[in-house]
């Protein structure tokens, strides 16, 4: 299950250099390819604002 991004999301960029397979792309609110997405839940360890959680 891919990892998705809310509106909390400030677009701090934190969770991109975390990623390991490119999955997340810049934006107002970051986004999460979930084809890419390999579950791993690092973007998400380190966002500052909670904003990343398992997508259902």
């Amino acid at each position: 299950m891919a990892y998705k991004i809310s509106e909390d999301c400030t677009a701090c960029g934190t969770c991109i250099d975390e990623c390991p397979v490119e999955a997340i792309s810049e934006g107002d609110i970051y986004k999460i390819n979930p084809d890419i997405c390999t579950d791993c839940g690092a973007c998400a360890d380190v966002c500052p604002v909670e904003a990343i959680h398992p997508a259902e």
